[in-house]
């Protein structure tokens, strides 16, 4: 569950982007100072971390990403070293300190987005001047040393009072190098060794984050090595070979439920649940995991419309959930009917089109054993020919979603 969520859910805009792009499609509408006196409305109330956190497992997630800062430098937590935060407004309580203890109770890891433009520090840029005129940030300015050491200030903060952290989740946007990320990467592996570092602040990190989009083949270590950020990696000529481990390079997509990534009363465009769980699908059958975004309501509740979907999410992984945790990508990438996972000698064929007959495919190299239908845990009858696979089915899909077959190898 990636969760951004802060003042701006009050003006249903897009965090920062509005003053930092203004005009742009999809930020919404509001002047910097009114963007900037939001924070003097804000008082979540009904914002209950225990209550997200059992969403979160009753949708079958095993891991939170909380926005502790986005671009426009407003903290969400009680960071000593800024007055721009969460205790100074009406509700005056520390959220993600009340988050981070309802993961710890849950055991449920927590990791931190963190966002190294901060339209409001007058190192990171010069204030006096409206944010969309120099949000890339100034680092020739001799006051840009006095910024990067108060990133470091923080992320001791974040590393330091609010237990295990699993992730550090980087937004750099463009020019990353000018954050030093070897600073903060030593500064990370000091404090918590076991903290995650994803690739957006300049240097490639433990993992890679597209974002929006599923990458279309397997990423490797070559094909990240040429994308930054949220680019994916770039197309191979024709259908690339499945990597060997050793060259596979760990990914996560993250993505929006409707179009929007903070709080927007007026964006109804939500993603079905059937569309989420076929790309939770297609991001494990590439090896990568999936990074699915809530914005809370002002008021910090889950709208409906959210709940919904990710409770159906559950409701497919209590039964299917076999076939995504532990997995990585799967031996056939190219089946036009099906994506595949693989743990172990298990593969698991997830079947988006069920056929009316048998389904029959090439599986090279792969001697088959049994197969079971996870949704009735039924026995499958099946011949094998060579490298040629025929599966007599039941007459109808048994998952209204994606119904998959757990075939065990040699």
């Amino acid at each position: 569950m990636f969760i951004h969520w802060g003042p701006y859910s009050r003006a249903s805009v897009e965090a920062s982007w509005p003053i930092m792009t203004p005009g742009e499609p999809g930020v919404g509408e509001i002047s910097e100072a009114d963007y900037r006196a939001l924070p003097q409305r804000f008082n979540p109330m009904h914002f209950d971390p225990q209550a997200w956190v059992q969403l979160a497992q009753a949708a079958g997630q095993r891991y939170m990403v909380f926005t502790s800062k986005h671009h426009d430098g407003f903290c969400m937590f009680d960071s000593l070293y800024t007055n721009y935060k969460i205790t100074r407004t009406p509700y005056a309580k520390d959220v993600l300190a009340a988050l981070a203890a309802a993961c710890r109770e849950k055991g449920m890891p927590l990791g931190f987005y963190y966002s190294p433009p901060d339209m409001n520090h007058p190192g990171f840029r010069d204030t006096s001047k409206l944010a969309r005129f120099n949000w890339h940030g100034e680092p020739e300015r001799p006051e840009w040393v006095t910024y990067l050491d108060y990133m470091e200030l923080q992320l001791g903060e974040l590393l330091t009072r609010y237990g295990n952290v699993a992730i550090l989740w980087f937004d750099g946007l463009e020019n990353q190098q000018q954050y030093n990320g070897r600073r903060f990467h030593r500064l990370i592996h000091e404090l918590q060794p076991g903290t995650l570092i994803n690739n957006r602040i300049g240097l490639p990190g433990d993992y890679d984050t597209p974002e929006q989009v599923i990458p279309d083949h397997i990423p490797t270590v070559t094909s990240c090595a040429e994308s930054v950020g949220s680019e994916p990696p770039r197309k191979a000529a024709g259908t690339p070979p499945v990597p060997k481990p050793e060259d596979f390079r760990p990914w996560e997509t993250c993505m929006t439920i409707n179009e929007t990534w903070a709080y927007n009363r007026h964006d109804r465009a939500y993603k079905s649940a059937a569309q989420l769980i076929r790309m939770l699908v297609e991001a494990a059958s590439k090896g990568g995991n999936f990074l699915l975004n809530v914005g809370p309501a002002p008021d910090g509740t889950i709208q409906p419309e959210f709940r919904e979907r990710l409770l159906a999410i559950g409701v497919w992984l209590k039964v299917n959930g076999e076939a995504i945790y532990g997995t990585t990508y799967g031996p056939w990438q190219s089946l036009p009917f099906a994506r595949t996972t693989a743990k172990g000698k298990n593969v698991y064929l997830h079947v988006f089109d069920w056929p009316r007959g048998p389904l029959e495919f090439d599986t090279p190299g792969v001697q088959v054993q049994h197969i079971i239908l996870l949704a009735t845990k039924q026995k499958l009858p099946f011949t094998q020919a060579g490298s040629r696979l025929r599966i007599v089915l039941p007459p109808q899909a048994p998952d209204p979603q994606i119904s998959v077959l757990a075939l065990s190898t040699r």
